[in-house]
């Protein structure tokens, strides 16, 4: 009887589990599908932001000059890794944690051995580990990826502008999760600062007169374009992480499902050879009752 006991708590302890796990499964889709429709809203305008800023480099090459283009001697490093708050996500805080170990003990190694690289982290899962390993964390803002704001994020933005702008720093990189789909998500690192731009050819050739200035252009349009493209990558790290949780919690339901059809064929069979010992005991007593 004990055996069956411990069958049946073991079932009621799987259902309740599966049923928390479906139920996170359905949240992240739901959050998925909001945040997929915000970033495919977004992607047009960065986009086009993108092209603007191509278009003027190319245009006005000979009496271009910007702090944001300039190419500086790589010594100074800041990364900036974008992760989750929370786990239940599978591999997607670990994936992001094993690209910062590799830049820093890899790509970066004598700038960290100098200490001249530095980390800003957001997400609270990944900043934990991070700071328990002792990598140079100089600020945490796990705040930001609870709920993707576009003025909070602008608000870092600028904060890195101002650190590049003070040549805190020789080159500002992001490392987030890229979301190819539910079930995929691709590591990207990708240069904040300094900006890279090919020449545009569909340019070359036309005259632009730019007021009031091109200077003040520059000085309005980057900084915008830069805000731009880190909120595009929080919510592209953002969406990542919903599908990430939403496959994760699937794959725990279904195996719960297994694990409940198993338990409940071990459940059947204890119960089985049960009654077939209540039986036996029962011919054995009548036998021996027979014999006196």
């Amino acid at each position: 009887m004990s055996n069956l006991k411990e069958v049946r708590l073991r079932i009621e302890s799987v259902k309740n589990t599966q049923q928390i796990t479906n139920a996170m499964k359905m949240v992240a889709a739901s959050k998925l599908r909001k945040a997929q429709q915000r970033i495919a809203a977004l992607k047009p305008y960065a986009q086009k932001m993108s092209q603007l800023v191509s278009t003027i480099y190319t245009t006005s090459s000979e009496n271009f000059s910007s702090p944001f283009f300039e190419n500086r001697n790589d010594e100074k490093i800041l990364l900036v890794s974008l992760a989750s708050n929370r786990g239940l996500c599978g591999a997607f805080n670990s994936n992001i944690f094993k690209q910062i170990k590799y830049l820093i003990e890899i790509s970066f190694k004598q700038q960290y051995l100098s200490g001249n690289l530095k980390l800003i982290s957001i997400g609270k899962h990944l900043s934990d580990i991070l700071i328990s390993k002792k990598f140079p964390v100089i600020e945490t803002k796990d705040n930001l990826i609870e709920k993707v704001n576009w003025e909070t994020v602008k608000t870092l933005a600028d904060e890195l502008i101002e650190l590049w702008m003070k040549h805190e720093f020789d080159q500002i990189i992001l490392v987030y999760n890229h979301f190819k789909n539910a079930g995929t998500q691709i590591i990207t690192t990708e240069s904040f600062l300094p900006l890279s731009y090919n020449v545009d050819p569909k340019a070359e050739n036309m005259d632009f007169l730019f007021e009031p200035s091109l200077k003040d252009i520059i000085d309005e349009i980057i900084p915008h374009h830069l805000q731009i493209q880190l909120y595009k990558a929080f919510l592209d790290s953002f969406v990542a992480e919903q599908g990430a949780r939403m496959t994760a919690m699937m794959i725990a339901t279904e195996n719960a499902d297994i694990l409940l059809k198993d338990l409940s064929l071990a459940y059947n069979k204890a119960r089985q050879a049960s009654i077939t010992n209540q039986i036996l005991e029962i011919i054995s007593g009548s036998n021996t009752l027979n014999k006196s």
